[in-house]
Formats: C-alpha cells, structure tokens, sequence
C-alpha cells in the first residue's frame, strides 16, 4: 500500500459554508485552520475524510463534487481509519499533530446534504483538535503516531 498523504486541504470563511480548496495551509496550535470558521477553542477545529471513502460515495451517488464539498477540512488517502479511535494522534507533514477528539456526529441538516444528499461527516468525519501547528501543504505525509 503507498504511504499516506494529504490529498486535500479545503476550507470556508464562515461555517454552514461548502468549502474550498487551497494547496497550503497554516495550522495554529490550539486553535485550527487559519482563516477556517472552523477554526477555534473547541475539540472540532479539523475535520478529516478518508479519501477511498470520498470516492465510493461519489461512485454509488453519482456525484460529481470537490474537496471541501463534504464539508470537511482535509482528505487523507491510504490511511486505514478503522485503526483510529479518540486519543489517536495523525502528524500532518513534518511537524502537525492533530489528535482525533470525536468520530462522527449528530446528523442534521446542512448545506452538504441539501445540495448533495448525502454526507459522510455524521458517520466517518475524524474531528480533531491541533495538538502542534505549522505548515501543510497538498501531498505531505499523514502517519498514525499514536
């Protein structure tokens, strides 16, 4: 299997908002995604989707959507998410560490699943919170560290 990397970085200024992508991003300690609505002192401030599970949903819906359009900050590929559970740490490049502090939420309306349907966050969103911040950009590392 190849390594696992960043496959995407999208976010939005406001939340309720699908997002966009961006090739780089700053990653603030405590905090989240710079210039992200939903970046802040809580335990959301990244949301990460596997990347094959984006691809199958887009498959048996036929939808044609881009990263950030499930809403979620990050698309991480070759990475096995049925090994990750609260407390599971992922170092993002060479510095980032993000720790999983939930998985899935509470299912509601929202602009994803009023424009598209569907959305994966309710059952497969990793939302973490920055345990170390620094610089990511599209195609860097994603390693399980913990």
């Amino acid at each position: 299997m190849s390594k696992a990397s960043i496959y995407s970085i999208a976010v939005s200024p406001e939340r309720g908002q699908l997002k966009k992508e961006i090739c780089e991003a700053e990653i603030i300690t405590d905090f989240g995604i710079k210039n992200d609505g939903h970046a802040g002192a809580w335990g959301r401030q990244i949301t990460c989707l596997n990347r094959q599970s984006v691809i199958d949903a887009t498959n048996k819906y036929d939808l044609k959507m881009s990263p950030g359009d499930f809403a979620e900050n990050m698309q991480i590929e070759n990475m096995d998410f049925s090994h990750l559970s609260v407390g599971s740490k992922i170092k993002l490049g060479d510095e980032v560490i993000i720790e999983i502090t939930q998985i899935g939420k509470e299912d509601h309306p929202s602009i994803v699943t009023e424009t598209f349907g569907i959305s994966l966050l309710p059952s497969e969103g990793l939302f973490c919170r920055v345990l170390r911040g620094g610089i990511i950009k599209k195609g860097d590392s994603a390693e399980i560290i913990a």
